[in-house]
């Protein structure tokens, strides 16, 4: 039993990799920078003795890296993951009308394809296994436009977009699959802010509210987990 959690080395998807490792999954992370992902990777490792972790460097905005990565995870752990976690993804903010060329693809590239083409490669194993949970690491910005959104809430309103088909598509097949749409939390994306850390939420919150949803019954599925501060969001 394993689960595959992209973008791992910090923040988000270090703290759900970590979560689960300590409730007895083997696991697969991936991330862009050797060094940090060989400290998650030892992060990891350390909840559970025993636990294997794998750990590659792939850019998520290259599709055959994501294509590679699915192929070592699924030749080294198995066909099919009990749980896929599409986190990776890059946050820069910005007006449509002010953004240099090409940022909306690289953008689109790293938050959405990489989730679609992962999950396209991993999901014969899957329905072959006839169960499953994929998680989609939306936000806040996928339910709600805001001004110096840019592209990347364009590539989040697309990223609920696929993971609410992906759901409709998947009922017969026993697979489940949740948006995760946090608001303000304490990782690298709000790096420099000035305020009070209890007025973000923390990275094992996210991980929390994605192993009770897991933990359902296997004839109930959290469709949507919509996640803020206490007191809201940071304007």
């Amino acid at each position: 039993m394993y689960a595959i959690i992209t973008g791992a080395s910090k923040g988000i998807g270090k703290a759900v990799a970590e979560r689960l490792a300590a409730e007895g999954f083997d696991i697969a992370i991936c991330a862009r920078h050797a060094d940090t992902l060989e400290a998650a990777r030892a992060a990891v490792a350390a909840k559970r003795p025993g636990a294997k972790v794998l750990a590659e460097v792939v850019d998520m905005g290259k599709k055959e890296e994501v294509v590679a990565f699915g192929k070592k995870v699924t030749g080294v752990l198995g066909e099919a993951p009990a749980i896929l976690v599409n986190n990776a993804g890059i946050f820069v903010p910005g007006a449509v009308h002010e953004e240099e060329e090409g940022h909306l693809e690289n953008m689109m590239a790293v938050n959405l394809y990489s989730a679609y083409h992962l999950t396209r490669y991993l999901l014969p194993g899957m329905k072959a296994a006839g169960k499953g949970h994929i998680f989609n690491l939306c936000s806040t910005a996928s339910h709600r436009a805001y001004p110096n959104g840019g592209s990347y809430s364009i590539t989040k309103f697309a990223l609920l977009g696929f993971s609410k088909n992906l759901r409709e598509e998947m009922k017969p097949f026993g697979i489940k699959v949740t948006s995760v749409s946090p608001g303000p939390t304490w990782t690298a994306s709000w790096q420099g802010f000035e305020g009070p850390r209890e007025r973000l939420m923390e990275p094992g919150d996210v991980a929390d509210m994605i192993w009770a949803a897991y933990n359902l019954s296997e004839q109930a599925v959290v469709e949507d987990i919509m996640m803020r501060p206490m007191l809201g969001d940071i304007e």
